[in-house]
């Protein structure tokens, strides 16, 4: 088996090059595309940067991120703030993204989406209006571990981390969930799992995995 290689890319040559991939998928009435990352790995950078060469290709874009769409403080901190388990297992409201996002964008959807559910600082309803998405335009969506929750997309992007790199660049006080990325590679395997792969331990200097076939 040829082995994958990888290439060194700009920041702004990455967005580029993976816009020209998501706007040469299938046609599909709108198109999902998951950028997968710990916070230390920038997706919600990506994916903002992702958002003019779409449109620059005539594509319309709406970015939703995942945090905010994590589950009630009284659900999520059953076991208190920092149980890593909890924050792989229970943090996020897969049901409410599927719902109130991805599922609206099906084919025969409706379009409708609704951007943000829960401010997760207050704890409360965003009270966010819903937004229509255009036939042909991208949702945008930024997130960790969501990859292995069977949420359905066109193309799904993971930013690596090495566990140094992860370490290195996690605020200390978020050190406590380290051990859920770690379940994250045993148990879903995101670098295998996702359509792209972005080496990202120096955000500077990003570098695109490239399988063979």
């Amino acid at each position: 088996m040829t082995p994958s290689t990888v290439r060194p890319i700009t920041p702004e040559r990455l967005a580029g090059e993976l816009a020209d991939r998501i706007t040469a998928l299938p046609g599909t009435p709108w198109l999902r595309v998951a950028v997968d990352g710990a916070p230390a790995a920038g997706p919600g950078a990506l994916a903002d940067a992702l958002c003019a060469p779409l449109r620059l290709r005539g594509r319309p874009v709406l970015r939703v991120s995942a945090g905010d769409f994590l589950r009630p403080a009284s659900l999520r901190l059953e076991y208190g703030h920092q149980d890593p388990d909890s924050y792989y297992d229970g943090w996020l409201d897969s049901g409410g993204l599927l719902r109130e996002v991805l599922a609206p964008l099906d084919p025969g959807g409706s379009g409708r989406v609704l951007p943000s559910l829960r401010d997760a600082a207050s704890d409360r309803s965003t009270r966010a209006p819903y937004a229509e998405l255009p036939p042909g335009g991208v949702l945008l969506l930024d997130g960790d571990l969501l990859l292995g929750r069977w949420l359905p997309f066109e193309l799904t992007v993971h930013l690596a981390l090495t566990p140094g790199a992860l370490s290195r660049r996690t605020p200390p006080e978020d050190r406590w969930t380290l051990p859920a990325y770690a379940r994250y590679e045993e148990e879903v395997g995101p670098a295998a799992a996702a359509d792209v792969v972005v080496r990202a331990d120096d955000p500077r200097h990003p570098a695109l995995v490239e399988r063979p076939g």
